[in-house]
């Protein structure tokens, strides 16, 4: 078969886009999406997922192999591009610039997607200024074992602090387990601004529902579902709105009034339903730009917090140590650290083992049903939050980490630490090296 024969050509907005090997599957497990019915879902829904893009710098989340393989992320623009293709150069933590891609219309789009970009993973910042971000980001992410009407009762204490601060909030289903709360702000406050008054937000929440929400960066330390503060620091991204999510049911991160979120189901909303949605009611987040609002109020609150000795949650573990940060150390290790006193303090009170490393994560999962099932009697005594299923970021894609904590399992019980199975750890050679070299 022949390159031309293997590829499709579509006129979108007055630009050709060549969409290759058309017929691919995309989606192959549970249902049936080649690449080209996917583009079609984006052209159907395009005002929508544009709306979320448009004028932003995006990070490619490219899954070449389809849903059910490995994506990996390019953050740099590809050299062969189309000539229309708008890019602007951003700056990272690590003082790195990368040329990325801006998408303007649908044209843009449908490029990206015939790239592998089943999710769309734009920045919070505009390209004429990108370093003032106009997007508060709220990631509200369960832990396993929560309940999704958990997750609707946290996004609902979400939307009555907001209204409280004069924000407001736009919700719309992850896609995966979780739900997001984007805030369209004024572009005046820096990222380390706008991720403190995140940090703010998160904790205040966490003050109004102790119960349901969790601000604490540390998995061992979280409870029901973690208001991720951390998504609004410099460089991170996560899916926009109408992003299809690589999941078995194509399910899509889609935009919901508020007055649906009480009784919304998420698997509801997939690749097959979003465009008749669409088409029937548009895009609950239309309005989302008429009226920008103001952190000051969630940064009055963050000096607050300040001022009474509560110091900066945890970065990201890829930037720098920030002044005023605390400890960045699992609570675990720094307990078992504090050895300073002549009386010898007790054992650690949250003892975790790691179960399986992959960059699959259904090996992962897999491999941790053996190990409950190798351990029934320890697995029964086991909290639902003391499974950790951690999404681990390697240099240029994802991999799954899981690890059990044992503060629930008697100390006489707990079995020792085994060889993970399976032990894939994509960083390991890289770290063992970097570890090498700085021992020389």
């Amino acid at each position: 078969m022949t390159n031309k024969s293997a590829s499709k050509v579509l006129s979108i907005g007055g630009q050709e886009v060549q969409i290759t090997n058309p017929e691919k599957l995309y989606f192959s497990s549970q249902i049936k999406v080649t690449k080209l019915e996917l583009v079609q879902y984006y052209l159907s829904v395009a005002p929508g997922a544009l709306a979320g893009i448009q004028d932003r710098p995006v990070v490619l989340k490219r899954f070449v192999n389809g849903a059910e393989a490995e994506a990996f992320y390019q953050k740099r623009a590809p050299e062969k591009r189309p000539a229309w293709l708008r890019t602007v150069t951003l700056s990272f933590p690590s003082g790195r610039t990368a040329e990325e891609i801006v998408v303007d219309d649908t044209s843009g789009l449908a490029w990206i997607v015939n790239l592998g970009c089943i999710e769309l993973h734009p920045h919070p910042v505009r390209s004429g200024d990108l370093d003032h971000p106009d997007e508060l980001r709220i990631d509200l992410d369960p832990i396993p074992g929560v309940s999704w009407d958990d997750v609707r009762r946290v996004a609902l204490e979400v939307q009555g602090f907001l209204d409280g601060v004069g924000l407001r909030g736009w919700p719309k289903t992850s896609g995966s387990r979780g739900m997001h709360v984007n805030v369209r702000i004024e572009p005046r406050w820096t990222f380390t601004q706008v991720r403190r008054a995140a940090v703010a937000l998160s904790r205040a929440v966490e003050r109004r529902a102790p119960t349901l929400a969790s601000s604490k960066w540390w998995k061992e330390e979280r409870h029901g579902v973690f208001l991720d503060y951390n998504q609004n620091a410099k460089d991170r991204t996560t899916c926009s709105a109408y992003s299809v999510r690589p999941l078995p049911d194509a399910r899509v991160s889609t935009p919901l009034y508020w007055e649906e979120v009480p009784d919304c189901d998420p698997a509801e909303f997939t690749i097959f339903t979003v465009p008749e949605r669409f088409a029937t009611i548009g895009n609950p987040h239309a309005e989302m730009d008429a009226s920008p609002g103001s952190l000051e109020k969630l940064l009055e609150l963050a000096d607050k917090d300040e001022a009474v000795g509560i110091a900066d949650a945890p970065w990201p573990p890829h930037f720098r140590k920030m002044e005023g940060e605390a400890a960045r150390v699992m609570p675990s290790r720094a307990k078992s650290a504090a050895k300073k006193t002549a009386i010898k303090k007790p054992r650690v009170k949250m003892p975790l083992i790691t179960i399986a490393n992959s960059p699959d994560k259904a090996a992962a999962l897999a491999g941790l049903e053996r190990w409950k099932a190798k351990h029934a009697d320890i697995a029964s005594l086991l909290a639902a939050d003391d499974v950790l299923v951690d999404s681990m970021r390697g240099r240029s894609s994802t991999w799954t980490r899981i690890r059990i904590n044992l503060r629930h399992v008697p100390e006489e019980q707990r079995p020792p630490q085994e060889t993970p199975e399976p032990d894939d750890d994509p960083t390991r050679e890289w770290r063992e090296r970097w570890k090498k070299r700085g021992s020389e």
